[in-house]
């Protein structure tokens, strides 16, 4: 009887696991219409031959990223709208929003991810769809928020290929330097012109995309992650600010509230800045409209002296970002550029502007993906 009970218990344990292992390699990609429009908000200056900064701020939610095609379709559509236009050209230098390649870790999931009611079930749902990948991940994962580290760790190959193939391959569709948002990935590094994940710590990085589709340079890392990031994304603050060469001026990317600190504006004033790119990201329905918290970097500079809810957290933006104005900023002109969308119940803030002769151009024009053009 008992070696019955234990043949039945042994079948039942391995018809659970095989049923358990199908279940986690059958993905099936669903049927979705997508918003493709996308409206022209901010068209600044006049046609010169110098080239453009074009800001795309698209509105996404989570299956918009339930594949890289599904993306691509996406934000393709947002380029061949700005072309239509007349807004692209050889010169142009694309900015997108900071975390756009992060939620690549979404690509490929099971449909119970995409339909949860919150980013916690969510993650739930990735994890146990990945139970291999996850618990590797689990125990390479540092810093205090292990799960939030092991989350964004699992898929890191897959996310960086992604991410290269994605924004390299729009690039080179449409001829033009593209500044690629920001992802999350551990200690990422260009080899022989790949993008690869490292094994250490997670860092929240750039890349800028030629022409060609190929990376121009190494990764550019943040150096002062927000407070609620700090947990899970390490700072950089010993890697140096950086600019190249483009077809529109010498480019230097500041990710999120890095744009904050005067002392990265004089780095990039050595290095001959002439083009300031801001990817961003605001969390939170309201926040831009709410009084601002105060400085969420690392440490304080001393030169910036706002203080908590004196200003709105928009207006902060404008009063910190200091591009094209001297002598914090010799460049001649600079983009701030914000994700918007609705990711389960976080949703995201941040209305996109640009910088010119010292003043602040700003979308203010609500929901919806929008574009911003600057002529040099």
């Amino acid at each position: 009887m008992r070696k019955f009970l234990c043949l039945t218990f042994s079948l039942a344990l391995i018809a659970a696991i095989t049923t358990y292992v199908m279940w986690t390699n059958d993905r099936p990609v669903g049927h979705y219409l997508s918003d493709l429009r996308i409206k022209l908000v901010v068209d600044q200056g006049v046609p010169a031959g110098r080239g453009n900064l074009l800001g795309i701020q698209p509105e996404l939610f989570p299956t918009d990223y339930q594949s890289p095609e599904r993306l691509h379709r996406k934000l393709a559509a947002y380029l061949q709208q700005a072309r239509d236009q007349g807004l692209v050209n050889e010169k142009t230098v694309v900015v997108l929003p900071e975390h756009v390649g992060t939620w690549l870790m979404l690509s490929g999931e099971k449909d119970e991810l995409y339909q949860a009611g919150s980013l916690k079930e969510a993650m739930n749902w990735l994890a146990v769809s990945n139970p291999l990948r996850f618990v590797r991940a689990l125990i390479s994962a540092t810093g205090d928020s292990r799960l939030d580290d092991a989350h964004l760790r699992m898929k890191a190959k897959t996310m960086a290929r992604d991410y290269q193939q994605l924004f390299g391959g729009l690039a080179k569709e449409f001829g033009v330097t593209l500044v690629a948002g920001s992802i999350v990935l551990p200690e990422p590094s260009v080899s022989d012109g790949q993008l690869n994940p490292g094994r250490g710590a997670l860092y929240n990085s750039t890349l800028v995309f030629g022409r060609d589709g190929m990376p121009i340079g190494q990764p550019q890392r943040q150096l002062y992650p927000t407070s609620e990031e700090r947990g899970f994304i390490q700072p950089s603050v010993d890697q140096a600010v950086t600019v190249i060469d483009t077809p529109a001026g010498r480019l230097g990317v500041l990710i999120g509230s890095d744009s904050w600190y005067p002392q990265n504006y004089r780095k990039l004033n050595d290095l001959g800045a002439q083009l300031i790119a801001v990817p961003a990201f605001v969390r939170g329905r309201g926040t831009w409209d709410k009084p601002w918290h105060g400085n969420k970097g690392v440490s304080t500079p001393s030169e910036i002296d706002l203080k908590p809810g004196e200003l709105s957290e928009g207006q902060a933006w404008h009063r910190l970002t200091l591009i094209s104005q001297p002598p914090g900023s010799l460049a001649t002109a600079g983009m701030s550029v914000f994700l918007r969308g609705q990711f389960w119940d976080q949703s995201t803030a941040g209305q996109s502007f640009l910088s010119s002769n010292g003043q602040h151009v700003a979308d203010g024009d609500g929901r919806g993906a929008h574009v911003l053009n600057l002529w040099l």
